[in-house]
């Protein structure tokens, strides 16, 4: 079946509980992750936590990449979550994996917004946006 997007959630262990800190890697780590993986980014914000942990977002034309982080605990939470059949997600989690010096990991992948009329995968204009032009 047809599907609009493609939803990984990643559960990374033990990491380096240094990385899992420090915000500005994460958003670099993460930025490269959605470009190695063929997105077009369009922006992205991240927050480190006070005493620790770190959350963020990578917004990408075709949907998003975040995580937030346990560096006490040496895990991070991780969303990769795409549309359309162009981009690899497999990419950017193996990216992510490397980057984050991950022990272990868990996937859990789903198919999103599986529609059963889809004939045509190609983003559509709404009839609102039609009547307001």
């Amino acid at each position: 079946m047809k599907a609009l997007g493609n939803h990984i959630l990643v559960e990374f262990y033990n990491c380096d509980k240094q990385v899992m800190n420090d915000a500005p890697f994460i958003e670099k780590v993460m930025n490269e992750a959605s470009i190695m993986a063929g997105a077009t980014v369009v922006g992205s914000h991240f927050h480190t936590f006070s005493p620790h942990g770190v959350s963020g977002v990578v917004v990408i034309a075709e949907s998003h990449l975040s995580i937030h982080t346990w560096p006490e605990y040496g895990y991070a939470a991780v969303d990769i979550f795409t549309c359309g059949d162009t981009i690899q997600p497999e990419v950017a989690f193996e990216h992510l994996k490397i980057n984050f010096r991950a022990g272990n990991t868990s996937t859990i992948e789903m198919r999103r917004g599986q529609l059963h009329d889809i004939t045509d995968l190609r983003h559509k204009v709404v009839e609102a946006e039609l009547a307001m032009a």
